[in-house]
């Protein structure tokens, strides 16, 4: 009995991971699509996406404080409460945090809305990029009253809410920054002429040639009509699930405690803003970037700005001449975040059911299933991620002039920021299990370590001019290894993990290097037999990703990297374990 309860946690643990990878690739794999397209038209570009990230980045720190901390707060409230059957405890947290975040979430997009000019002048030292804030600023309360939705099913054990209403987004959101950024050009001039002239995000006359921190700023305005629909989506969820949930209330234990709404209000918030530290300083460290890239870049160009094409070099550039190249570098460096964060939409998965999951499993005495449960989520984001890493770092440039034709420029970063993915992801993992083990500030005191030694490198790298754009790589590597270090410490301080060199860093990485060493060989090869020009060489590289990760998956299978009652826990577990048998790899 006991072991086939084991068996449907198990499940329902994967199920949820599932459910949630899935939602993830697609928002990622279609968020890659829009900035794929938007970064080829005429006039975005690198600068295009030096707006565009610049002022996204702003927008990230007020939704971090706002918003990031909320689903798993509330998922970690209410999944203890439903671990005792306290059903109408649960609704309780529920109610009042929809109270407190629609309240912070107003105040916090009024706050981006008429604070754009002074950010972006005095902070970002961007100047344009406050059309893009503004464009930005009602999503956050969109998003704050979506993450309290999204955190009550989520401790429910029902992903759904979250996965779905992600996927609807960011279709929505591909769709019509595609859209919006193709009007902006000009496309459609008597259309553009109107909603410039009806809009605060451009005012004066319809320029020939738009600037592309307009465009930017009508990419991002998508985000906001997009974040409203997935609003409207998971209130019209909440209605469907009423009556479900209203038979749970039901049923519910009365628990002995009756706290009232403004002493759940100060719980839930002395929990969603530990939880939200590590976004909080995340996103701050990203703006800190942007503003010492600017700074930088200024001061290692000041006596020359290297030559584009058949372009003199500027020998004597202004400060707009250089504030307009930083823009270029940053929107360089832009251009691999968007890449590096597919393979950490994968690993999100385990974050995000790792802390209700934890909180159960604790909340129920049973330590040693909280901690075989982040022992497996952490090999299996090894595994995830490595084989991403190892093809990023040997196919930069081909992905890159099959991604953006028209701005293939700064594949190195993507090969050096590669790097930074690995520890990146595994403390994205541990995030997770230690928010679930209520050890919610370690994530945050390990980042705020790492991004000050980050600013501090940034500051010496950044404007020597032999290193300028490459200083912001080097230092995000070594401020996500410091991370992922201080929270791998204390995180096997406080839980036993199953976790041995040998399994889980020296098999993977024989795997990856086979992989990356065939992947690059099967690009060379058929680079070099099929003829010059873009199909050839998104076959070559299409094809070398395709087989490299095939050899991959062959490697993990003849190394035993996972053992069998591992692999039983993977969604369809029992046919892969079955054809590994007819394969005579496994007995």
């Amino acid at each position: 009995m006991g072991k086939q309860i084991n068996e449907q946690k198990t499940q329902s643990f994967m199920g949820n991971v599932a459910i949630v990878l899935f939602a993830q690739l697609m928002v990622k794999i279609l968020g890659m699509v829009y900035r794929m397209v938007i970064t080829n038209i005429s006039g975005f570009g690198d600068s295009g996406n030096g707006f565009y990230t610049a002022g996204f980045q702003v927008y990230t720190v007020l939704l971090a404080v706002s918003s990031i901390g909320i689903p798993n707060a509330i998922a970690k409230m209410v999944s203890e409460r439903v671990a005792l059957n306290d059903y109408r405890g649960a609704h309780r947290v529920f109610h009042s945090a929809l109270i407190l975040f629609s309240v912070i979430g107003a105040v916090f997009s009024g706050l981006l809305f008429f604070g754009a000019d002074v950010i972006a002048q005095s902070i970002v030292n961007m100047d344009g990029v406050q059309y893009v804030m503004r464009a930005l600023s009602p999503s956050i309360f969109f998003v704050c009253v979506s993450s309290v939705i999204r955190g009550y099913f989520q401790g429910l054990n029902d992903m759904r809410a979250t996965s779905l209403s992600q996927m609807l987004e960011q279709v929505f959101k591909c769709g019509l920054t595609i859209v919006l950024v193709l009007l902006s050009a000009g496309t459609m001039p008597v259309l553009m002429q109107f909603a410039t002239k009806t809009s605060m995000l451009y005012s004066g006359s319809l320029a020939k040639n738009t600037p592309p921190e307009i465009m930017a700023a009508w990419a991002n305005a998508a985000s906001s009509i997009a974040t409203l629909i997935s609003f409207i989506y998971l209130i019209i969820f909440y209605y469907r699930q009423k009556s479900q949930l209203s038979q749970k209330l039901r049923q519910s234990v009365v628990s002995a405690e009756n706290p009232s709404t403004a002493s759940l209000m100060k719980a839930i918030l002395m929990l969603s803003v530990p939880i939200s530290l590590a976004s909080i300083i995340t996103a701050i460290n990203r703006v800190i970037d942007t503003a010492t890239i600017t700074r930088g870049i200024e001061i290692a160009f000041a006596n020359g700005i290297p030559a584009h094409g058949n372009v003199g070099a500027i020998l004597h550039p202004t400060l707009k001449d250089l504030n307009e190249y930083a823009v270029l570098l940053a929107g360089r460096l832009s251009k691999s975040d968007t890449l590096i964060n597919m393979p950490l939409a994968l690993n999100v998965a385990f974050a995000t059911v790792l802390v209700p999951s934890v909180s159960g499993a604790l909340a129920r005495g049973e330590k040693k299933e909280a901690g075989g449960k982040i022992s497996y989520s952490f090999l299996i984001s090894t595994l995830l991620i490595l084989p991403c890493v190892a093809g990023f770092i040997v196919l930069a440039e081909p992905i890159y002039k099959v991604i953006y034709p028209n701005a293939y420029l700064g594949s190195d970063l993507l090969a050096l920021m590669a790097i930074s993915l690995i520890f990146s992801a595994l403390s994205q993992t541990m995030s997770g299990a230690l928010q679930g083990l209520g050890k919610v500030y370690v994530p945050a005191i390990g980042l705020v370590i790492g991004c000050i030694i980050k600013v501090i490198l940034n500051v010496l790298l950044i404007r020597q001019t032999a290193i300028n754009i490459y200083g912001a790589a080097i230092s995000s590597i070594i401020c996500q290894f410091v991370a992922f270090l201080i929270s791998f410490i204390v995180l096997q301080k406080y839980l036993t993990l199953n976790i041995t060199i040998k399994k889980y860093v020296i098999k993977p990485a024989i795997a990856c290097v086979v992989m990356g060493a065939v992947a690059l060989g099967v690009y060379k090869v058929l680079d070099t037999l099929l003829p010059a020009g873009y199909i050839a060489n998104a076959v070559a590289t299409i094809s070398g990703i395709g087989i490299g990760a095939i050899v991959y998956l062959i490697m993990i299978a003849i190394l035993k990297v996972l053992s069998e009652n591992e692999i039983l826990e993977l969604p369809l577990g029992q046919k892969i374990l079955n054809i590994l048998k007819k394969m005579k790899i496994y007995k």
